[in-house]
C-alpha cells in the first residue's frame, strides 16, 4: 500500500479508537509507543468523563486533508488536518462536537509496507502563551525540514500580516446579548474573522471577539497592559490590549475590572451560561493558558464551549480529553455580568 493509503486508514482507525475507547484498531500501522501510550491515557479519562455525564458516543468520522510532504526513499513526514466530527447521545438527545486537529505524521518502509513511526500534534492547548511576534512573520525551519522545503509549524504566535482596516465599532449596548455571543462563536469557530487579525494561538482573541459580538463596551486606553480593546493594524502597528488576546490577562481583566465588561467566578460549571468564559489552568501554577466561550449546554445542564488554536465547537467544557489536561488542571468559571 502507499503512504497516503496508510495516512487514510490512519483516520479510520482512529475514528474506531474513539468509539472504543481503545487503541487496538490502531496496533497494526502505528508503532509510535509515547502516542500510544498518551491516547491510552487520554482514552481512559474521556471514557471516565462520558460515564459521568451518561453520554454514548454513536458516530466518528474525519476528513483528511494532507497540508504538505516531504518524501524520502527511508521515510514520509506529512502534515495533515483532520476535521473530526462526533456524535453522541445523553438520553435521547444527541450532541454533535467538531475539532480541527493538525498532526505531522511520519511514515517509514515496514515489512509489508508504510507503517506509522511517528504522530505529533501540532497545535495543542499545552503550550497557548503568546509571545512577541516574529520579524516579518517568518520562523526559520530546522535543519532536517529545511533541507526537504517543509516548515515546522512555529512554536510561538505570529500576527497575520495582511493589511486590515481599523474596525469601526458600534456603541456598547447596556443588556450582554449572551445568544448573539454564541451565535457569533458557532459562526466563526473554525476560521478567521478577516476583521480581526488572526494570532497563531487565537483562543483568547476569538473569545474577546465573541464578547464584543454580545455586546461587551471596549475600554480604550491606548495601552497594552490596560483595559480591554482592540484596534488591529494601524499605521504599520498592532493595536491590542493584552486582556484582549492573553489568556491570563483576559481573566484577570473580566475579574477586576469595576466597570464595563466584568464578571464574576461561580463555584459550579452548571451556573455557566452561554457566552460565559471558561479559563484553563493546566499545571495548576496558577498561570491561565487557555480560553474558551460557553456556546451551548447539554441536557445535564453542563457547558458546551468553543475555542480556537485548536479549534473546536461544542466540546465537553472539562477538556479532559486534551494532551494538556493533567491531574493539577485548575478552572476558573467567568460569569459574564448581564449589564454594562
Amino acid at each position: 500500500m502507499t503512504w497516503k493509503t496508510i495516512l487514510y486508514d490512519y483516520v479510520h482507525h482512529r475514528n474506531q479508537m474513539d468509539i472504543d475507547y481503545s487503541v487496538d484498531p490502531m496496533l497494526p500501522i502505528v508503532e509510535d509507543e509515547a502516542y500510544l501510550h498518551d491516547q491510552t491515557a487520554r482514552l481512559s479519562r474521556r471514557a471516565a468523563t462520558d460515564k459521568d455525564r451518561h453520554f454514548m458516543p454513536v458516530k466518528s468520522e474525519t476528513r483528511l486533508t494532507i497540508l504538505r510532504a516531504a518524501e524520502r526513499e527511508d521515510r514520509v513526514m506529512a502534515d495533515v488536518l483532520l476535521r473530526r466530527t462526533s456524535v453522541g447521545q445523553i438520553g435521547h438527545s444527541s450532541y454533535e462536537e467538531q475539532r480541527l486537529e493538525q498532526e505531522r505524521v511520519t511514515l517509514v518502509p515496514g515489512a509489508d509496507g508504510w507503517i506509522i513511526a511517528k504522530i505529533e500534534a501540532l497545535q495543542t492547548e499545552a503550550a497557548l502563551r503568546l509571545k512577541p511576534a516574529v520579524a516579518g512573520g517568518i520562523m526559520e525551519a530546522e535543519d532536517e525540514f529545511a533541507a526537504v522545503g517543509l516548515m515546522r509549524a512555529p512554536s510561538v504566535p505570529f500576527l497575520n500580516r495582511q493589511l486590515v482596516p481599523e474596525l469601526q465599532h458600534s456603541a456598547a449596548r447596556a443588556i450582554y446579548n449572551r445568544m448573539e455571543a454564541a451565535r457569533y462563536a458557532d459562526l466563526w469557530w473554525d476560521k478567521g474573522n478577516p476583521a480581526y487579525l488572526t494570532f497563531e494561538v487565537n483562543c483568547s482573541n476569538y473569545v474577546s471577539q465573541c464578547l464584543f459580538a454580545g455586546g461587551a463596551p471596549m475600554k480604550h486606553t491606548g495601552q497594552r497592559d490596560t483595559g480591554w480593546w482592540y484596534k488591529g493594524r494601524v499605521g504599520g502597528r498592532e493595536l491590542w490590549s493584552f486582556s484582549w488576546a492573553v489568556a491570563e490577562s483576559l481573566q484577570f481583566y473580566l475579574l477586576t475590572s469595576r466597570s464595563g465588561l466584568r464578571a464574576q467566578e461561580v463555584s459550579s460549571a452548571a451556573e455557566l451560561e452561554p457566552g460565559d468564559v471558561i479559563s484553563y489552568d493546566w499545571d495548576g501554577d496558577g498561570r491561565f493558558q487557555h480560553t474558551t466561550v460557553v456556546a451551548a449546554k447539554d441536557s445535564n445542564g453542563m457547558p458546551l464551549v468553543n475555542a480556537n488554536t485548536v479549534s473546536s465547537k461544542h466540546r465537553y467544557w472539562s477538556y479532559t480529553d486534551s494532551p494538556a489536561w493533567t491531574e493539577r488542571t485548575r478552572y476558573r468559571l467567568l460569569h459574564i455580568s448581564d449589564s454594562f
